[in-house]
């Protein structure tokens, strides 16, 4: 049989090595032998006896499987057509998975069957091929339980937590940044008996990079298997930039004496690189601490740094006065803006790849007494998408909702103030109806996620490429699902309902207080009633909370005012009597007749703030008949709740009463995000 006519080796690895095919590397087992696993230099020690490692644990990470645990042999062309996987060897990877993580066969076989697929279309070595990548990606298991069965298959430890400051910085900085980012590893520690330096990494087979590390640090290491996110935030916080604003104020004396009353342009500064590096650590920082928007404020003294972190505004730093234009046209060309356009406010992108993440940054600026004030929003493009059962939906909600996303035709509305997750709730919905058998179409302002299997489109008004332009166009490309990013306008609600109306699913974004001002909005704009009833289908008002730190919330027991305020029984509360609606969280909830509270001063987890991300709070409207009925005669919003109260909704303030009751989040951050209900 001749090479192409071999049959296909599948490989239930989850690490390959990134360094090239195996027929380069020195290690590679020899041409028709069953590979073991890759060996460990002399000078790698786990922590563990890693000389028990079977053959078989080696099919399931390292690659160069034999043939008979690949599928069927078949000759001809055949075999570059067909695979069929059989079940995983009890010491690679899979096997381990179906034991520890109760990893099903068939979702086994179906991913082992992808792998195969994208390795004859890319290669072994291609990106995202691991059988873990894929198995995370399914959902099928996460990320920590793929680490464990590592562990288990190398006889490596594991850690799933990684506190910088634990680590030694003057180590840690024997290996350089970029080498450190490019491999996933961080130097921890040397141990003060032996001196072996512990390292932490995500790869188990990349022995080469740790023979690498060996030398750089003159002795022995014992890699740690630690989740690559982990390492990845670690080695952002120990490789320190704190120099950035030393370099800085070390040059504002000379440029005091070069500074006049003009602008002097960035490409004539001699302090260029400062200032390049200076602006490098503002974005850094602020991708590191999970801001979405930064502020550079300029002032009569001083330029200053603000973040937005969990929808709460922090000074970061400030920089001299002498230093805004240099600054300025810093981020300006960045964003492609014109830096001689002092006047008019101008907007701009960047996009970068920032400590492993694809950030794109969307610039807007704006002329002030004191200079330009530019606004710089932050999307992490590389971030894993949520599923609606992620978004803090409780269960009747999350039932509700994906009842209506998979319904054939009709319009779901998601409303709240710019910056409450209307997008992310649609992008989850999309995502979790995006199958094969679906054509779903796209038109957003901006693209904040790409979706793979989706068409999407970004507005562009300079060529009249507007939201309703691009629903007709749509129609003609026989959808089944139009998520339009916002209804601003008559013709864009009115060509949305047209599309309804004619067998599609169509979700969108319009800007409302609550549910029901929804209804009375899409009237206002100049929709007949008698069309809004017939196409739209529900409405889903949200808002944003913080979540309290698990590590640091304090239970007490909550005053009669804070639970009136919630509308929570007093008396049914303190004898647990009084039941909501079922929430998915990790921390248990608090005992009958307690709630948990921020943490005065926070803590290390939580940087401070006792919150640590944020979660929603939802408000479900569904169109029944009598709100049909209500709406044809041009009802008030109010009447409109009432009516939607009686079928059952929960307002946003209930909603939040009970993440409260759950611990999910305070009776504080219910109060400030949600206006009194009026019924």
């Amino acid at each position: 049989m001749s090479t192409s006519e071999r049959p296909p080796k599948p490989d239930t690895s989850d690490k390959s090595d990134k360094s090239g095919p195996a027929a380069a590397r020195p290690d590679a087992p020899a041409a028709g032998r069953a590979s073991g696993p890759p060996p460990l230099p002399s000078s790698v020690r786990p922590l563990r006896d890693a000389g028990k490692i079977s053959a078989a644990h080696a099919v399931g990470q390292a690659g160069a499987a034999p043939a008979a645990r690949g599928g069927v042999g078949v000759s001809g062309a055949a075999a570059k057509k067909v695979f069929v996987p059989r079940p995983a060897a009890p010491r690679a990877l899979g096997g381990l998975l179906q034991k520890s993580a109760q990893l099903s066969e068939a979702v086994l076989l179906e991913a082992l069957a992808d792998q195969e697929e994208l390795r004859r279309g890319g290669g072994a070595t291609t990106e995202g091929t691991r059988l873990g990548e894929l198995l995370v990606k399914r959902h099928a298991v996460t990320e920590e339980q793929v680490l464990q069965a590592l562990g288990l298959q190398f006889d490596l430890p594991v850690a799933l937590e990684l506190k910088p400051e634990t680590v030694e910085p003057d180590l840690a900085q024997r290996v350089p940044i970029n080498f450190a980012k490019q491999h996933r590893l961080l130097l921890l520690r040397r141990q003060p008996d032996t001196g072996i330096v512990e390292v932490a990494i995500a790869d188990p087979t990349a022995v080469h990079v740790l023979d690498d590390v060996r030398r750089a640090v003159g002795g022995d290491v014992e890699p740690v298997l630690i989740p690559e996110g982990l390492i990845v935030e670690a080695i952002n916080k120990v490789y320190s930039r704190d120099r950035i604003d030393a370099e800085l104020h070390k040059h504002e004396d000379v440029a005091e004496e070069a500074e006049t009353e003009e602008d002097v342009d960035l490409v004539d500064l001699n302090d260029e690189a400062p200032i390049i590096r200076w602006v490098n650590s503002v974005i850094f920082h602020a991708v590191r601490m999970r801001a979405s928007d930064i502020h550079l404020e300029p002032h009569e003294k001083d330029l200053g740094v603000r973040y937005r972190v969990d929808n709460v505004l922090e000074e970061y730093k400030r920089a001299p006065r002498n230093f805004i234009n240099s600054i300025t046209a810093r981020v300006k060309i960045m964003a492609g803006l014109n830096i001689a356009e002092k006047r008019l406010p101008q907007d701009g992108r960047i996009r970068r790849k920032i400590a492993g993440k694809d950030i794109d940054m969307r610039v807007a600026t704006v002329p002030t007494g004191y200079g330009e004030r530019i606004t710089i929003r932050l999307l992490d493009r590389s971030a894993v998408l949520l599923n609606l059962s992620d978004l803090g939906f409780g269960e009747d909600h999350l039932e509700t909702m994906t009842e209506m996303i998979n319904r054939p035709h009709g319009i779901i509305l998601v409303t709240g103030p710019t910056g409450s997750g209307k997008t992310t709730t649609l992008y989850a919905a999309l995502s979790q109806i995006n199958t094969p058998d679906i054509n779903i179409l796209t038109v957003e302002d901006p693209v904040e996620y790409q979706l793979e299997g989706i068409s999407q489109i970004q507005v562009n008004p300079k060529i009249e490429l507007t939201f309703a332009s691009s629903i007709r166009s749509f129609l003609r490309h026989d959808p089944d699902v139009i998520m339009v990013g916002e209804i601003r306008d008559q013709e864009t609600a009115g060509m949305a309902i047209t599309a309804s109306l004619t067998g599609h699913l169509v979700l969108s974004t319009i800007h409302t207080n609550d549910a029901a001002s929804a209804v009375t909005r899409l009237i206002d704009m100049g929709i007949e009633p008698f069309l809004v009833t017939s196409s739209l289908a529900t409405v889903l008002a949200q808002r944003l909370v913080r979540r309290l730190c698990a590590a640091c919330r304090e239970l007490y027991r909550p005053t009669p005012l804070e639970l009136e305020r919630l509308a929570i029984p007093v008396d049914r509360f303190f004898s647990g009597d009084f039941k909501v609606a079922t929430y998915k969280t990790k921390a248990p909830p608090p005992p009958p007749g307690m709630l948990y509270r921020r943490h005065e001063g926070g803590c290390a987890t939580c940087s401070k703030r006792g919150y640590t991300g944020r979660s929603a709070i939802y408000e479900l409207l569904v169109i029944n008949d009598e709100v049909r009925e209500l709406s044809l005669r041009k009802t008030d919003a109010t009447t409109l709740k009432r009516a939607a109260l009686r079928a059952g909704m929960r307002t946003l303030r209930t909603d939040g009463a009970g993440k409260v009751m759950w611990g999910i989040t305070s009776v504080e951050e219910v109060m400030l995000v949600t206006a009194e209900d009026k019924e």
